[in-house]
């Protein structure tokens, strides 16, 4: 599901403008963003945390060079799902094969 499939369902869902729709759903990612930026987690119960975790440093290759680079430590965010979202998608979602 892309985004703009995401506005026009919960536009569908609410009876709301799709504008309106696609403004909130901006304003809710742009808030994630903003406190994941400052270094703060989002918890949203039932559904799952996005969080920041740490990178240690590492020593990495550039292949084309042949030579060794130094990572940095860094931070990258993540998204934990909550555990009954877990258990719902394993449930509901068939195993392709």
């Amino acid at each position: 599901m892309t985004k703009a499939e995401l506005v026009t369902t919960i536009s569908s869902k609410l009876g709301t403008e799709k504008a309106e729709t696609q403004k909130i759903v901006e304003a809710f990612m742009a808030e994630i963003r903003s406190s994941m930026v400052a270094g703060n987690n989002v918890y949203l119960r039932g559904f799952g945390s996005f969080v920041i975790k740490q990178r240690a440093a590492k020593t990495g290759r550039n292949i084309s060079k042949n030579t060794a680079i130094d990572i940095p430590a860094h931070h990258i965010p993540s998204f934990k799902p909550a555990k009954s979202f877990t258990e719902k998608v394993k449930t509901k979602v068939p195993v392709k094969k």
